[in-house]
């Protein structure tokens, strides 16, 4: 084969260091901001924290226009989709919080403070230590509490664990069974269970004897709970033997008044906390945005060191690089948040009919025509977008809440997602419990009011909303 030589024109695109940082700190969130700052304050001596603002030796502040905030952080508890029962027993309910609890109730912080540095663990072996046990079992039950998971359930099998056991100890599943009786007479109640139906019961037992329909609350959570959840509560009243509706409804009652996650008290999961990036509020009738000074870090040029590389003009080394890279990134941080106040207004210019009306009021929203308002790439509007908080009259919310599809309108408009279920949530919550509401009725009334919205998208707005379908919605 002959060797040739040939030249070849390309064009390839080449990052700047700086604009790999521009890039990599809009993507980040607050918190992971702050942590990457930590570290540069650590490697770079020309960086250090100032009291004003962003910069304060001779670069700008972050944003502008900013006013002092109107509130403080704001909670967010990750929200977890249940199963069917847990939803029939209406348990494990999550929220999102927009807001603190009253500063003035410093007992009730203080004793969630200590409850919350307790773990499961350390309550159920303090009560070991405490019980009059051989070693064997002593060290069986503290075996089995590492095995449990965070709601307090024993996730493998005796088959499994006594696998899992030195084989010089020599047992065996019988021994296991006993250490479990043990752990599972522990508080609190229901610790131990290896399913749901057997922590009700052993909640259950817990009741005293005279309890009013104990022995069919425990039959049902023994052998019936399936039915429960799917709210067959005709078969489950001829199964119980129980003919009067108000005596069913007391059974069914005492069941769900058990908790089905015994060590929910201590989970191991913290609350996180979520600094709101942007604040949101209505000045002159116009909904403004407003950057949060608390979510901007205060840096600054380290005036000892900047001095010392004045004095040292053409021989700083090593400092003058290090300078450079302090005021690339004070600048890029500047124009972060810059970035990140545009696009928030941006998005308040176009959701202004949400935050009059809530969202049956959320128009469609796409990331392009964000980009095209701004004058950015989706790209970077989608790295803003992402894990950015705005902190509304209405609550706290990511910036990507605010974008969505539109459906058709009768009226050959546009619909947004959001808008259509928030009215599904409407009509689930007045419909009569009774006889609740099909995918295809709820598609109907949807019709009604102008949105053409098929049976299976009504299905799967349903189905994101964790609301379950109308024959597990159905009450006597």
């Amino acid at each position: 084969m002959k060797q040739s030589l040939q030249l070849k024109l390309s064009h390839q695109l080449a990052l700047t260091p700086q604009l790999q940082q521009s890039i990599r700190l809009l993507q980040l969130s607050t918190q992971e901001l702050n942590q990457e700052l930590n570290q540069m304050l650590q490697e770079n001596p020309m960086l250090e924290r100032g009291e004003e603002g962003v910069g304060q030796s001779g670069e700008g502040p972050v944003g502008e226009g900013e006013s002092p905030a109107p509130g403080q952080e704001a909670e967010t508890t990750n929200r977890d989709e249940s199963d069917s029962v847990y939803e029939e027993m209406a348990w494990g309910d999550r929220h999102v919080s927009s807001g603190s609890d009253d500063d003035d109730d410093d007992d009730r912080g203080y004793q969630q403070a200590d409850e919350e540095s307790r773990s499961l663990r350390q309550h159920l072996l303090a009560q070991i230590a405490m019980m009059h046990l051989s070693d064997q079992d002593r060290h069986l039950i503290s075996f089995m509490v590492e095995a449990l998971d965070e709601d307090g359930y024993l996730s493998l099998s005796l088959e499994e664990l006594a696998e899992m056991v030195p084989a010089e100890l020599d047992v065996g599943v019988d021994e296991l069974l006993t250490a479990l009786r043990l752990l599972q007479s522990l508080d609190p109640p229901g610790v131990g269970a290896r399913d749901l139906g057997e922590s009700l019961r052993l909640q259950l037992n817990e009741l005293p004897a005279d309890t009013p329909f104990l022995g069919q609350a425990k039959r049902l959570v023994s052998q019936y709970l399936d039915l429960l959840a799917e709210r067959e509560y005709g078969k489950l009243k001829k199964l119980l033997g129980i003919t009067d509706d108000h005596d069913f409804i007391a059974v069914r009652q005492l069941v769900t008044s058990m908790n089905p996650r015994p060590a929910a008290s201590f989970s191991s999961g913290k609350t996180q906390y979520v600094v709101p990036d942007v604040f949101v509020r209505k000045v002159k009738g116009e909904w403004v945005a407003s950057l949060n000074p608390d979510a901007m870090p205060k840096l600054r040029i380290n005036e000892v060191y900047a001095n010392i590389l004045r004095q040292n003009r053409g021989s700083g080394g090593q400092l003058s690089g290090q300078m450079q890279e302090a005021r690339w990134l004070i600048k890029n941080i500047q124009q972060r948040f810059q970035t990140i106040l545009r696009v928030s207004q941006a998005i308040l210019d176009r959701q202004r009919l949400f935050f009059e009306h809530g969202e049956v009021a959320m128009r469609p929203l796409v990331l392009r025509e964000i980009a095209e308002s701004v004058g950015l790439h989706e790209s970077t509007i989608s790295r803003v977008t992402t894990q950015k908080y705005m902190m509304t009259p209405r609550g706290l919310y990511e910036f990507k809440y605010f974008f969505g599809n539109g459906l058709a309108t009768e009226a050959g408009g546009a619909a947004s997602s959001t808008a259509i279920k928030a009215l599904l949530r409407q009509f689930v919550e007045a419909e009569s419990g009774s006889s609740p509401l099909s995918d295809n009725a709820i598609s109907e009334m949807l019709g009604k009011q102008g949105f053409v919205v098929a049976r299976r998208t009504v299905a799967k707005y349903r189905e994101q909303l964790n609301i379950p379908p109308a024959n597990q919605r159905k009450s006597l």
